[in-house]
């Protein structure tokens, strides 16, 4: 009863019993997506197991790109449902990301949620796979794109569309962490670092912190735990004409990006938010520049958001602005 047309995206892996398996996208007669589990013992001859997941009309329609693997104790399913409708601000409008993480019933073969969750809540990032390094991590990099963008470009530029930063996962407390992948470490040069900077009610710049290909940490905290700042903002990629805004209001524990000002010069979606999980009293950003693209690491990567942009190289500025009083620590690394 399911779609011949929606039968796709196999992610194959050899299991520790040394068969091989296989999960793909599918399609039931509800219209709705699923995740079929195969097994072969030599790669080529194949045996269905079982329908591991079924999504029951719940998030979007086709699950596209699945994987599966275990990290930390866990089961964890990836996959990018197409048409989903916004819950809240955990997912958003159309094509999406999903992260279910589980136990998986060794007797029937499926997957026993426990916990669902974006993979990323920004405006870029679609389709993610995952593989395993000889030291055991587990390494994802997804498409810094969707299909409801697919059709837009510079019409000077020489590229369409990047990857994502490679990064690695972890399971912590029911949710999906990730890091970027440390090999990054070895392209950070020239180090500038800034403590305790009071930013109150104003816009301010730092001295060497700016740039377009960068790794920046950023800890933002009320100068006054008693009264707290209502709003923070930080923007990259500027200059005059344009920048891209991070802005964060502790009130609504909410961290909205926006890139109406980064040059684009069509309707696309501009603006993202999401809910940060904590208190006021403390929010870190990892923000990595690489050109045409953000990605943003929250509070050691419990959430993360990432966007491309179209704005020109020469607009490399970064400031800082607080409504009300908040004290920054800012370490940042040129990426060559």
């Amino acid at each position: 009863g399911a779609s011949k047309v929606d039968f796709r995206d196999p992610k194959i892996w050899k299991g520790k019993d040394g068969n091989f398996y296989c999960v793909i996208g599918s399609r039931p007669a509800d219209g709705s997506g699923q995740i079929l589990l195969y097994r072969s013992e030599n790669g080529f001859d194949w045996k269905f197991v079982s329908i591991l997941a079924k999504n029951k009309k719940r998030f979007g329609k086709m699950w596209e790109c699945p994987d599966f693997f275990e990290l930390d104790g866990k089961h964890v399913l990836l996959t990018s449902p197409q048409d989903m409708l916004p819950e809240g601000l955990e997912y958003h409008n159309g094509n999406g990301t999903l992260c279910i993480i589980g136990e998986m019933d060794q007797d029937k073969y499926t997957l026993k949620e426990q916990f669902a969750q974006s993979v990323d809540y920004g405006i870029d990032f679609y389709a993610m796979q995952t593989l395993g390094t000889p030291d055991g991590r587990r390494i994802m990099i997804g498409w810094m794109q969707n299909w409801d963008t697919i059709a837009h470009r510079c019409n000077d530029s020489k590229w369409f569309a990047q990857m994502s930063l490679p990064r690695e996962l972890s399971v912590k407390n029911g949710r999906l962490y990730q890091t970027p992948i440390k090999e990054l470490d070895a392209m950070r040069k020239d180090r500038v670092e800034y403590n305790n900077v009071v930013i109150n009610n104003d816009t301010i710049s730092l001295d060497k912190i700016e740039g377009r290909t960068i790794d920046m940490e950023l800890v933002i905290r009320p100068e006054d735990k008693e009264n707290v700042y209502k709003k923070f903002a930080l923007r990259f990629a500027q200059n005059e004409r344009f920048h891209t805004e991070l802005c964060f209001r502790p009130d609504e524990s909410v961290l909205k990006i926006d890139r109406k000002f980064s040059g684009s010069e069509r309707a696309l979606v501009h603006q993202r938010r999401c809910l940060v999980n904590g208190d006021a009293n403390e929010l870190k950003l990892r923000v990595i520049l690489d050109r045409f693209s953000a990605e943003v690491f929250i509070n050691d990567g419990e959430q993360v958001m990432s966007a491309v942009i179209f704005t020109e190289q020469e607009a490399k500025g970064i400031s800082f602005f607080a409504e009300g009083a908040a004290k920054i620590d800012v370490v940042k690394y040129d990426l060559v």
